[in-house]
């Protein structure tokens, strides 16, 4: 704890800067009656500085609570180790778990993510506000941007890296889950247990990944002599699963049915049980997709196809660093290939 005298010798006490103000290295050095470029050395490691005069700028330092500002100390390098991150809606449960293994893997990168999440409604406008910030990457979780956003991008010198969604655009690196094969081996599952009359249920279908997901159960079927009987598109949501679940096996007689997400999965789980009278598995087959937290409780027990979420991640900050260390290296697209976890509904 300082004393009295200290506070007299440097002319400044603990706080006395105001609250909501941060201490500055011209505080510093005007209190310990040195140079400002002195104190910018005295915190740079294998700078030159006098042994005495860097203690006495330490110690100011600490009796008025003073730290460097990294952000700015970074805008003098190459590099600001902050990473643009749209994350989409967090009403996802999926892209909520993806988000939080995402900033944990940044944050022991050394890189600090500044995070926007919201709907696609609001993609433009957070990417645009999100561009002010000298960002050395720009990682988009999911949907798809305006193309005159990935060419401000590019004019920038900021790289994009896409999770969910394959761009052919410059300094773009993607990785994404094979949607058509994990749909294809929950088709070649069921068939194997009997299943004939399948649906799907989809996310929007101006998504990709609902898509591809249905493609690939529409192809798979069709290698088994099968059609599908009836497929349906909504928002990614537990209730749109549960009302759609009831339309659907209003319109036809199904032993099968395919999500495209665990969301929708676990509201027709629900639906089913509670109010069709019908039994998971016995009389339906459900399969989800994406393998989140919720899907493996006693009470959901969900069969689904695992997106891994882990794998992803450290791709992602593979492929970063390749980037920040080649600007110019080639695009890279990875594949990443899901997982049939068998529980309890299929």
């Amino acid at each position: 704890m300082a004393n009295k005298d200290d506070d007299n010798q440097t002319g400044v006490r603990r706080g006395q800067q105001g609250r909501g103000r941060r201490v500055t290295a011209s505080d510093v050095a005007n209190a310990a009656r040195v140079s400002r470029s002195a104190v910018s050395r005295a915190f740079t490691p294998g700078a030159y500085l006098d042994k005495d005069k860097r203690a006495l700028i330490l110690k100011t330092a600490h009796q008025l609570g003073y730290r460097p500002n990294a952000l700015a100390a970074s805008l003098h390098g190459s590099s600001t180790n902050l990473v643009g991150v749209v994350a989409g809606s967090l009403d996802n449960l999926y892209d909520s778990e993806f988000l939080a293994q995402l900033i944990a893997g940044l944050n022991q990168a050394n890189k600090w993510p500044l995070v926007l999440a919201g709907g696609d409604s609001c993609i433009e406008e957070a990417i645009l506000s999100i561009l002010d910030y000298p960002l050395d990457a720009l990682i988009i979780r999911g949907g798809s941007i305006p193309s005159s956003l990935i060419e401000t991008c590019a004019k920038l010198n900021i790289p994009l890296l896409f999770s969910g969604h394959v761009v052919d655009a410059p300094f773009t690196d993607c990785v994404c889950c094979r949607n058509g094969a994990g749909a294809a081996l929950a088709v070649d599952h069921l068939v194997e247990r009997g299943r004939t009359a399948f649906g799907f249920l989809g996310g929007p279908s101006s998504r990709s990944s609902t898509l591809e997901r249905l493609e690939g159960t529409e192809e798979r079927l069709k290698h088994h002599g099968l059609e599908l009987q009836i497929r349906h598109f909504c928002d990614y949501s537990y209730e749109n699963g549960r009302k759609a679940a009831k339309e659907m096996l209003a319109q036809a007689k199904l032993d099968a049915l395919l999500c495209a997400n665990d969301a929708m999965a676990l509201g027709a789980l629900s639906a089913i049980r509670a109010t069709l009278g019908l039994k998971v598995p016995d009389d339906l087959s459900i399969i989800g997709f994406d393998d989140v937290a919720l899907a493996a409780w006693p009470d959901f027990n969900l069969t689904t196809l695992r997106n891994p979420i882990d794998q992803t991640v450290a791709e992602i900050l593979r492929l970063l660093e390749l980037r920040l260390d080649s600007p110019d290296k080639p695009n890279e697209v990875v594949l990443v290939d899901p997982v049939l976890m068998r529980r309890g509904t299929d």
